[in-house]
């Protein structure tokens, strides 16, 4: 896609409202130094108001909404466990591209994006800026806008981002009070038994990058054909099973097919993804909770096992896995965890573990700053080496699954596209 994009130099927005000063602690899980990152995300919108209009809207949107969220215009303490309510504001820049979202197809082609156009820069070191929160409003010529967002993974986890943004939409609409008020709350689980329990096995000192490459795949899938592989689960099962679980399930079945090991060593493929705890906690988490809190679950099976599986039968594999979060998530809380084991927070890095993440119910694609949710909610890769995929919805105003993956070497992609094509046909 060849347009340009003019941007401003950028400025920080502060709560509109004096707020409270002080340090806040961080919970257990936000001080992991795996969250010690930025996740990325592009908004599309269509226009809310003339040329200008959106910029301006969400500029003093955001403002307001850092009053109740007060601990997002913070910064994050040295040693990162701590915030730091110092009130300075986020980061947000303005932007203009010459051209309209239509002429662009809406973004609908995710690989030919220009990321670094629509996403803001981070400000220069020398300026003494380390904001949580980055955001870059950019608008096309009559037709919407993109908002790009850079997010500090320490601060909140998917849930508290969307829960963010929209408070920020209900602003710019002028609601109030709050649907869902904000709360800190980040005192839920105990301090671990030794402060080695929160070190999480970085690579060493001597890692090796992997030499692959990963190519970017998104493959949409039809409700009809989720519809028809859930029948058939309850056929078989006499259980439900929800549509992550069946995308995760073929996602994963039909890579490792494609990776073809069959004739070499048996390998033990994992799948990786990141339940909500919120229930979990005793007694619940609060509705307003805006940190991290969720724990990875892991399952293992060797390649021979899942080529040789059904999509059905992959499912019990999730679901099995799924039924022992609690006790595996109490055991970690307590520190009752075998010094043996992985650390669950670092599962081995390599292209035999896939990532999976499901983004369809965090709420990003019911934010709304007047003119309707997002036509389109676009996730940047965040690793160049770690295989990784996410569950999300097609473009409005389509209907279905997105799945957005980075997690094939170019001479396995065609096979698993073939293998994905078979599995959906009609029986």
């Amino acid at each position: 896609m060849e347009f340009s994009v003019t941007k401003s130099n950028g400025s920080l927005i502060p709560p509109s409202e004096p707020t409270t000063p002080g340090t806040l602690d961080l919970s257990r899980i936000d001080r992991l130094p795996v969250l010690k990152c930025n996740a990325r995300t592009l908004h599309v919108f269509e226009a809310i108001g003339p040329h200008g209009a959106a910029q301006s809207i969400i500029r003093e949107a955001v403002s307001k909404a850092l009053v109740p969220y007060y601990p997002l215009a913070g910064r994050l303490s040295s040693n990162g466990s701590t915030i730091d309510c110092t009130g300075d504001g986020v980061w947000f820049v303005d932007a203009s591209a010459n051209c309209s979202l239509r002429s662009v197809g809406y973004f609908e082609d995710v690989k030919s994006i220009p990321f670094d156009s629509l996403l803001p820069g981070h400000p220069q070191e020398d300026q003494g800026i380390d904001p949580l929160v980055l955001m870059q409003v950019t608008e096309f010529e009559g037709d919407g806008f993109v908002m790009g967002l850079t997010f500090c993974h320490t601060i909140c986890d998917g849930l508290g981002a969307a829960q963010f943004l929209n408070a920020i939409g209900e602003f710019a609409r002028c609601v109030n009070p709050l649907t869902v008020a904000p709360v800190w709350h980040r005192d839920f689980l105990p301090p671990p038994k030794q402060t080695t329990d929160l070190i999480t096995n970085l690579p060493p000192p001597n890692f090796i990058l992997p030499h692959y490459h990963l190519e970017q795949a998104n493959i949409d899938l039809q409700l009809e054909d989720i519809s028809h592989l859930k029948h058939e689960f309850m056929q078989h099962s006499l259980k439900h099973c929800s549509t992550f679980e069946i995308v995760a399930a073929m996602l994963w079945r039909n890579r490792t097919q494609a990776m073809d090991y069959l004739g070499s060593e048996n390998k033990i493929m994992k799948l990786v993804f990141f339940a909500n705890c919120r229930n979990l906690i005793e007694p619940p988490l609060p509705k307003g909770f805006y940190g991290n809190c969720f724990f990875p679950v892991t399952i293992s099976a060797s390649n021979e096992t899942l080529t040789q599986s059904s999509i059905i039968e992959v499912v019990k594999m999730i679901q099995e896995a799924k039924e022992k979060l609690p006790e595996e998530f109490s055991d970690w809380v307590k520190g009752d965890v075998d010094g043996k084991k992985d650390d669950p927070f670092a599962p081995p890095l390599g292209y035999d573990t896939l990532f999976v993440s499901e983004w369809g119910r965090l709420g990003f694609n019911q934010v709304d700053y007047g003119n309707g949710p997002p036509l389109h909610v676009v996730p940047m890769q965040g690793s160049p080496i770690i295989p990784a995929a996410i569950v999300g919805s097609l473009p409005r105003p389509n209907k279905g699954i997105r799945l957005m993956t980075w997690c094939f070497q170019k001479h396995h992609l065609q096979p698993f596209l073939n293998s994905i094509a078979a599995t959906i046909s009609p029986q």
